[in-house]
């Protein structure tokens, strides 16, 4: 499509691909969407969704993260045009560049494909970026009870804090400025039972009598947070207290795609932890964690022996379900209670495949660290090069108060006879005894 140009849209669903050549530089790369009303202005905060706020509340536009597949990098978003309400008129589809212009971005491209079908709809380039830092690329719009897109190709020079104070978004600026063997819950450290001293509390805690969920984006206060973390192997730690990540709770989400090796088409990828996708037929993954107490008592939390965990008594951390079906839009997620940080020494986030593939080969995926106050921390996973069924994700760590996140990214190829739960166990010396499970 050339600038200014539109086309009708048929489909009810659409997925919204912002996408650059990947490997080409220092500069990151972030997509949105606004909602606005036939005013052109949003009505409220809530009709911003990016990669700190990534659901609308009305279910119909969602960022879904990042993937990259040579020689193409792109940040997805989805929306659900049946859902969008009657009072939005458009969605504007923005991008916003960070460590750099869109002028050191080759291959800026937006592409809008049927989210159902995968065939594509509508593709537009965009060539004669220079200095902006922000980027309007298209927007769908109603026509006469329908959608349309239209290529648009407008550029900002003052980020996207300047675009989205443009459609009345309110910018927090002084914040922005800154099938193998499966085991169950371990017994580790608990004496037989026939011990003349009485066993310490169960390594791995009973399941919450009522454990809060997560928030699905950090807590308003008054205007829009745009700061974000993204670890990488260069910098690979981040102070979840120094970011303002203290207290209240953290969620830990993980975005999955892959893409079918024989068949690298659009329609090929699916997204979100424990959704059945192309080539990965009924994939059941389980997000778990190991912890150590500042009391010393040790555990996991996974889905394997129903060790949920609870948010708030020992171990403080809790899994919300197992997702294994898919149809639990947000997948597993996992949360810890932030309030309760001195008595965490360490944690371990790890993700096991349970069932419908043998490696993570082919599988690229997103780890988000999402505190209720304070910037997101995200990073990418380096592609999968070994037969490994386990990854170690992300390892938080209490350093006489300081909460650090290190970004781990690490996959473990399981020796024949042991399991995920053991590799990851004695990869980072937690020392527990385990015992065979099922969910």
């Amino acid at each position: 499509m050339r600038k200014g140009t539109n086309i009708p849209v048929a489909a009810t669903s659409v997925r919204i691909e912002l996408g650059r050549d990947s490997g080409t530089g220092p500069v990151d790369v972030d997509a949105s969407a606004l909602l606005l009303t036939a005013s052109g202005k949003v009505r409220s905060d809530d009709d911003f969704v990016f990669y700190n706020q990534p659901r609308h509340a009305s279910g119909a536009v969602n960022h879904e993260g990042k993937r990259s597949e040579a020689p193409v990098a792109v940040d997805v978003l989805s929306a659900d045009l049946a859902r969008v309400e009657p009072d939005v008129d458009r969605i504007v589809l923005a991008a916003s560049a960070e460590g750099g212009t869109f002028g050191q971005v080759p291959g800026l491209h937006v592409r809008l494909v049927d989210a159902d079908g995968g065939a594509e709809i509508a593709r537009f380039e965009s060539a004669d970026a220079t200095v902006e830092t922000a980027f309007v690329l298209g927007e769908l719009y109603r026509r006469q009870g329908g959608w349309k897109f239209r290529a648009v190709g407008q550029g900002y020079g003052s980020g996207l804090a300047g675009l989205a104070t443009d459609f009345g978004i309110s910018v927090d600026e002084e914040a922005d400025a800154g099938a193998p063997v499966r085991e169950a819950a371990p017994a580790a450290a608990v004496p037989p039972q026939a011990s003349a001293s009485p066993p310490p509390p169960a390594a791995a805690p009973a399941p919450a009598a009522a454990s809060a969920p997560a928030p699905s984006a950090p807590a308003a206060a008054g205007a829009v947070r745009l700061t974000k973390v993204t670890l990488t192997k260069q910098a690979p730690s981040v102070s979840l207290t120094k970011q303002g990540g203290t207290g209240g709770v953290m969620r830990v989400n993980l975005n999955w795609q892959t893409q079918k090796q024989s068949q690298k088409s659009a329609s090929g990828w699916g997204r979100k932890l424990g959704r059945a996708v192309a080539g990965h037929s009924g994939l059941d993954l389980d997000l778990c964690a190991l912890f150590e107490l500042a009391d010393g008592r040790k555990g996991a939390v996974q889905a394997l022996g129903n060790a949920f965990g609870s948010l708030h008594q020992p171990p403080y951390i809790h899994l919300d379900g197992d997702d294994r079906t898919g149809a639990v839009a947000s997948g597993e997620n996992l949360t810890v209670n932030l309030d309760h940080a001195a008595q965490l020494r360490r944690v371990l986030v790890f993700v096991t495949i349970y069932s419908g593939a043998r490696s993570f080969e082919g599988v690229q995926g997103t780890v988000t660290l999402q505190p209720q106050h304070g910037a997101p921390v995200e990073f990418s996973l380096d592609e999968c090069t070994v037969p490994s069924s386990v990854c170690a994700l992300a390892l938080i760590t209490n350093k006489g108060g300081d909460l650090v996140v290190h970004r781990e990214a690490r996959y473990l190829v399981v020796e024949r006879g042991s399991s995920p739960q053991r590799t990851v166990d004695a990869a980072y010396g937690w020392g527990m005894q385990w015992a065979p499970g099922r969910k």
